[in-house]
Order: C-alpha cells, then structure tokens, then sequence
C-alpha cells in the first residue's frame, strides 16, 4: 500500500512541476509571434519621419564570397514571394553598412572618406513594411520612412519599361551627393563618386547571390522623370536603381 501512494505522490509532484514550468515560460518568455506581430503594426502605422531599427547585419555567412562570385548574375524575373526585413537590412549594409564606428568607413571604399552615397529603398512587397519610400542612415543601421506611396509601375515606365522594377520587392536607389567629394578633389571628384557606386552596387549584388536572391543593375532611365517620381530633395542625383527579388 505504502508503495502505491509512493508512486502516485511521485506523479502528482512531476505534474505540479510541469504546470508550473508551463506557466512560468508563458510570462517570461513572448511568444515569438506576438513579438512579429507587434513589430508588423509599428511598421506598417508608420509617420513620415519615424525610424524602423533593422535587424543585425550577419558579418559571417554560410557562403564564401567565391561561391557567391559565382553565382553572381543579372536576374530580371522574380518570384511573387516578398522579401524579408532581415534581407533588406542585410543588402543596405552590404551597400552601405558600417564597418568602423570610430571613423566611419563602410562596406565599400570612398575617395577621402567623403562619402557621397545615400541609399533609398523603394518598397513594393516587403513584410513588416507598408508600400513607401524610404531612406538608410547607416550610422544607425535605420530606415526612415518618408513617405507612403505606391509607384513601382511607374516607376518601371521611367525606366524604359523595364518590368523588374514593379516585379521586385524592393528596389533599391543609389543616389550621390556629388558636392560632397567634389568639394575636395574639384571636378575629378566627379569621377571619384562614379568609381564608388560600382564598387557599392556590386556589394551588393554579390550580397543578393549570397542570399539567393535575384538583382539586376539598372542606369537606362529617363533622369528626371525617375527623380521627379521619387522626390528624394534637390540635392541628390540618382544613379543607379537595383530592383531584388525572390526566386
């Protein structure tokens, strides 16, 4: 008898343990959906103006940068899926990201550190983001939203209807502030910012590879009709637009 209600004493007590522990994680711990659900109504209720805090950058990936050498193609068909948050934080930082915070050099080279390129993103089908114009401060590693909108067709007409870019789920604007760098080097400087965007837009191309994604480089646009769509401000001239998508 004494052994009976050993054993049933036994089991009710691993039965309170395991109410308990229940309880327990539930008020500790969030449910990971809740934590995405909230972020999906802070993003998508968005003031022009607000910051969204990106995701961190992963500065060690699975894929060596040979393989993604490789795999590096222009891609222009792409898949309905849209893109994550996490991926578009990881391409603005390949484009742009800081690499040291005490001077402030990033993923790509600049002639005297003068830094001339700002990066927007156009979204058209991004979770956690509402359809807009947006614009990367790298030294937060945030985008600020400036705008809701929806223009990627229109957008695509400006660039001599080239689909992609109403087809990805973002695109991404390379735009420069040549006075920055011409201040220093004169009319040079000019070129100086033209050698740059290469050496961003490949970053980031190759960073699209990496995460088996598909880009395309654009510059075939009618200049001041894209700006003009865009309305980033007088002081930026777009030079480059790099539409990503799914596959």
């Amino acid at each position: 008898m004494k052994k009976y209600v050993y054993i049933l004493a036994v089991f009710a007590f691993i039965g309170v343990v395991a109410i308990v522990f229940k309880i327990s994680s539930r008020t500790v711990t969030p449910q990971p959906n809740e934590t995405i659900m909230e972020m999906n109504r802070q993003n998508l209720n968005l003031s022009p103006g607000n910051r969204i805090e990106l995701p961190e950058p992963v500065e060690d990936g699975d894929m060596s940068l040979e393989k993604a050498l490789t795999l590096r193609r222009s891609i222009r068909t792409y898949a309905t899926d849209p893109l994550t948050l996490e991926q578009v934080s990881q391409l603005l930082w390949s484009a742009q990201g800081i690499t040291q915070e005490e001077r402030g050099f990033r993923t790509a080279p600049s002639a005297g550190a003068t830094f001339p390129l700002e990066m927007f993103v156009v979204v058209n089908n991004v979770e956690e983001l509402k359809k807009g114009v947006y614009h990367y401060h790298p030294h937060e590693h945030k985008l600020a939203f400036i705008r809701e909108t929806d223009i990627g067709d229109e957008l695509a007409r400006a660039a001599l209807s080239q689909s992609m870019v109403a087809d990805g789920g973002a695109v991404f604007i390379f735009a420069a502030v040549f006075e920055r760098t011409t201040d220093r080097y004169g009319e040079r400087g000019r070129r100086y910012v033209y050698n740059e965007i290469g050496h961003a837009s490949q970053n980031l191309h190759l960073q699209a590879a990496a995460l088996e994604l598909g880009t395309v480089v654009i510059g075939a646009y009618r200049d001041e009709e894209v700006e003009s769509i865009l309305q980033l401000g007088e002081e930026y001239d777009v030079l480059y637009l790099m539409p990503v998508g799914t596959l």
